[in-house]
């Protein structure tokens, strides 16, 4: 099959098949491609899409962004389940199979350094969120008797605000310290924005933390624990296990 290179990811070489009814990007199933003991997985797709002009036009498509982004994933997901797989940025496209090993040898101190950081281990994300708006009082408000009285009113609520977003944003810091001082190294991502996100409230922390395959159960027994001590209007949610996307460093 004819068509520019695809990377989803470099890898050391696996000996577990990657499932084979699994689809990547534009369809094409992914495959091995070897240089100097790395593996680049790849598959093919067509210029017309992924040359640059109209790889950068379809950018922009959010409908196309989506359907790419879910392809890249899946084999990424795959990957996970049987090596420790670096990924590579969504959109990453070669001339040809000498154009990806061309990159790899440029790249491979690099590649095989965070291989070795991250061999063994996964990403796990924690997110914590506030609530907009507390929760209201079961009893209708009170209708404001004056301009002053009025007043009054949007203060307390001004300060209620003020002082759940500060309990959830000390909640969340103790947590990502607590994460922290287990994991073997974390990062911190800017706030998600609720219009991409589509998660109610503020997000407060937006984290990832890099654990040890073999110590992920203990890592999820933590976060479930917390989420006891939660306050109302105020929520945790834990995603992954992940390929370590946020650790990935000079090779993304």
């Amino acid at each position: 099959m004819t068509g520019l290179r695809y990377v989803y990811a470099v890898c050391r070489p696996f000996g577990t098949p990657l499932q084979s009814q699994l689809s990547g990007v534009a369809g094409d199933p992914p495959r091995a491609l070897t240089h100097h003991g790395l593996v680049a997985v790849v598959s093919h797709v067509p210029e017309r899409d992924f040359a640059e002009e109209p790889l950068r036009a379809h950018l922009e498509d959010l409908d196309w962004l989506t359907e790419t982004a879910r392809a890249h994933q899946g084999v990424i997901d795959a990957l996970t389940t049987v090596t420790t797989p670096l990924p590579l940025r969504l959109g990453t496209v070669f001339r040809d199979d000498s154009g990806v090993r061309t990159m790899m040898e440029a790249r491979e101190e690099d590649f095989q350094r965070t291989l070795d950081r991250l061999e063994g281990r996964v990403e796990w994300g924690v997110k914590v969120y506030a609530e907009s708006e507390p929760q209201e009082s079961a009893r209708p408000a009170q209708k404001a008797a004056s301009g002053r009285d009025y007043l009054r009113q949007r203060r307390m609520q001004t300060r209620s605000h003020e002082e759940m977003w500060q309990k959830a944003e000390s909640f969340a810091t103790r947590l990502h310290e607590e994460l922290s001082a287990f994991a073997e190294d974390s990062r911190l991502h800017p706030p998600q924005n609720p219009a991409l996100s589509k998660a109610t409230g503020r997000n407060v922390l937006n984290a990832a933390y890099l654990v040890p395959r073999a110590h992920s159960e203990e890592f999820v027994e933590m976060v479930d624990r917390t989420k006891g001590e939660e306050v109302p209007g105020m929520r945790v949610e834990l995603t992954g296990p992940w390929a370590a996307y946020s650790f990935a460093g000079e090779a993304t």
